[in-house]
C-alpha cells in the first residue's frame, strides 16, 4: 500500500520513495495502531477532534490517523481543529492554508488566551501550565459544539516520559499522561495515539514531508523550563547508554504497587504470612500424628 499513489492522500503527496522514509512510515504506523488498540480508544462510528497546533507532532498524528482511516482501521471521522490563542507572531493563515490544500475537514478557532495568561502569570514565571489548562478548556467545549466524543492529542512516548520525571522530581509522585483518560465533567475522551511514537521519529517524519512547522516557543517562555532540564537528563542517559529512553518506557507499562510504597494501591496492613510454613522453615514442624 506504500507504493500505491493512484489514490494517496494529499498529505503524503511528496513523501520520499527512500527505503529509509518507508521503514520509518510503517514503524510510526504501527506503533500507533498499537496504541490505540491497547487502550482501547476505538469506538466505531465516533468523531474525534484532532488538535493540530502547527508542530512535528501533531503533523505527525494526524497524517498517520488517515492512514490508518483509509486503510480502514480507524472507523471514526477526524476533524482536525487550530486553537489560535493569540500568541505574538503567530502565523495565522498557516495552517488553515494546509488543512485547506490538504482536503482535510477542519476548524479555526481564535481565543485569546494569551492576553489572560500573561495578566495572570508573575513575570519571570512560565507560562505553559495556565495556558494549557485553557487550551484544554477550549478544546473540550469545541469538542462538544462538533459532536465530538473524543479530543485527541500529539503527545508522544518521549513526552509521556519526559512527564513522568518531572512528577517524580519536583511533584513528589508517580505520574504521567496517561494515553487515555476521561475529563472531569465525564462526557469526553482525551487520547493521545501516539504514546509509543518517538520524539525523533516525528520530526523525521514531519520533516520529510515538508509540512509547515510553527515553533512552540513563540511566547518566549521556554527558555529555563523543568521539562527541558528534564529531556537534558534524558538525552544525557540516551547518549551513554543507547535505547534507555525505551527501556524506562517500558517500565511505565510495568508497575508493580505491592513493590512500591502506595499503601492505598497495595494493602501492606493486611499482608499475611503462612504461619504453618513459617513453622516448618524455622523447624518447628507440626506433629501430624
Amino acid at each position: 500500500m506504500f507504493d500505491n499513489t493512484d489514490d494517496i492522500h494529499p498529505l503524503f503527496a511528496d513523501a520520499p520513495s527512500s527505503t529509509e522514509f518507508k521503514k520509518l512510515r510503517k514503524r510510526i504506523v504501527r506503533q500507533t495502531r498499537e496504541a490505540i488498540e491497547h487502550y482501547g480508544m476505538v469506538e466505531r462510528g465516533a468523531k474525534w477532534l484532532v488538535c493540530l497546533s502547527g508542530g512535528k507532532d501533531s503533523y505527525t498524528l494526524l497524517a498517520v490517523l488517515h492512514e490508518l482511516k483509509w486503510r480502514g482501521l480507524l472507523p471514526v471521522e477526524i476533524l482536525a481543529c487550530n486553537l489560535d490563542q493569540g500568541q505574538p507572531n503567530f502565523p495565522a493563515t498557516v495552517l488553515p492554508e494546509f488543512l485547506e490544500k490538504m482536503g482535510v475537514p477542519h476548524r479555526i478557532e481564535y481565543q485569546d488566551t494569551y492576553s489572560i495568561v500573561k495578566d495572570k502569570v508573575p513575570a519571570g514565571r512560565t507560562y505553559c501550565a495556565l495556558c494549557s489548562r485553557l487550551r484544554r478548556g477550549n478544546l473540550y467545549r469545541i469538542a462538544r459544539e462538533e459532536g465530538c466524543s473524543a479530543v485527541v492529542l500529539g503527545h508522544h512516548r518521549d513526552d509521556i516520559l519526559e512527564t513522568f520525571f518531572m512528577n517524580l522530581f519536583h511533584g513528589g509522585r508517580l505520574a504521567t499522561m496517561p494515553p487515555k483518560l476521561v475529563n472531569e465533567e465525564g462526557d469526553l475522551f482525551l487520547y493521545r495515539p501516539l504514546s509509543f511514537v518517538a520524539e525523533a521519529d516525528c520530526e523525521k517524519f514531519a520533516k520529510a514531508l515538508k509540512y509547515p512547522i510553527i515553533p512552540c516557543d513563540l511566547c518566549g517562555s521556554q527558555d529555563g523550563l523543568q521539562r527541558q532540564q528534564v529531556k537534558q537528563i534524558l538525552d544525557g542517559w540516551e547518549r551513554n547508554s543507547p535505547g534507555r529512553r525505551q527501556v524506562m518506557f517500558r517500565a511505565l507499562m510495568n508497575a508493580r504497587p505491592s513493590h512500591l510504597l502506595d499503601s492505598g494501591l497495595f494493602d501492606f496492613a493486611g499482608l499475611e504470612r503462612n504461619s504453618e510454613q513459617f513453622e516448618i522453615s524455622s523447624g518447628n514442624v507440626p506433629d501430624l500424628r
